[in-house]
């Protein structure tokens, strides 16, 4: 994937590019400053993935993010992370914190790969209506038979939703809005990007949740909900 960086901070434009440099399959193509080169360098040249800072004087990482490429991937890098809910109304892949981790960069950059490839054999998918305790999902010229239980989580990806089962991963092209209305009440979104199998939780706190080896944060605008539907289901589940 072709690569640039933004950040105003010299040392940290560094530190991202070295770690590039560590990791195959990524070509740096640029460097910059501030998000207005960028945007003119994006203009001219194909850009598949973003490392991107969030406070950047006068247009912010995330503002930036809204107004890139739809093919455009980015991963946020900052030094704080409290902004790390908000880069799921950009769709961003992945939310590194400052110092970055050597391994921790390398998970996001396989995250990065595997939406990347899944983005270039997307095709105009769609789902099948729902019926029971499956639905059919168009994805890669044929459809998929995906039962409600298998689903651990959906994520929201630019133009497509990811659905996460334990072995794999299905890509197809419809809203948020229009899979939730399928699927039965164990599912809760809990941010603007993801829609989680409460029956797959296996631990929560006030800030996040946890299923298997993934952790999603919860939207500060679901949180109530989450919590008022989850505790709900509990209670009923032990009548």
């Amino acid at each position: 994937m072709n690569c640039i960086i933004v950040d105003d901070e010299p040392l940290a434009r560094e530190a991202v590019e070295m770690l590039i440099n560590d990791n195959g399959g990524l070509t740096l193509a640029g460097s910059f400053n501030s998000a207005t080169s960028a945007a003119r360098f994006i203009k001219e040249h194909p850009v598949e993935l973003i490392f991107l800072d969030i406070r950047m004087p006068k247009v912010t990482g995330l503002e930036f993010a809204r107004t890139i490429p739809k093919s455009t991937l980015v991963i946020f890098t900052t030094a704080y992370a409290q902004y790390a809910i908000d880069s799921y109304e950009v769709d961003a892949v992945d939310y590194l914190v400052k110092p970055i981790v050597p391994e921790r960069f390398r998970k996001a950059i396989e995250k990065a790969e595997a939406y990347h490839a899944l983005l270039l054999s997307a095709e105009k998918d769609d789902i099948e209506e729902a019926e029971g305790e499956f639905m059919f999902v168009k994805s890669e010229r044929r459809f998929f038979k995906v039962v409600f239980n298998d689903i651990l989580f959906i994520e929201g990806l630019k133009d497509y939703v990811i659905i996460q089962l334990p072995d794999q991963r299905i890509i197809t092209k419809t809203s948020m809005k229009a899979i939730h209305e399928l699927l039965p009440k164990a599912f809760l979104r809990i941010n603007r990007s993801y829609i989680v199998n409460t029956r797959h939780i296996a631990s929560f706190d006030s800030n996040d949740i946890y299923i298997d080896k993934y952790e999603i944060a919860i939207g500060s605008n679901y949180r109530d909900t989450f919590f008022e539907e989850f505790v709900l289901s509990l209670r009923h589940g032990k009548e």
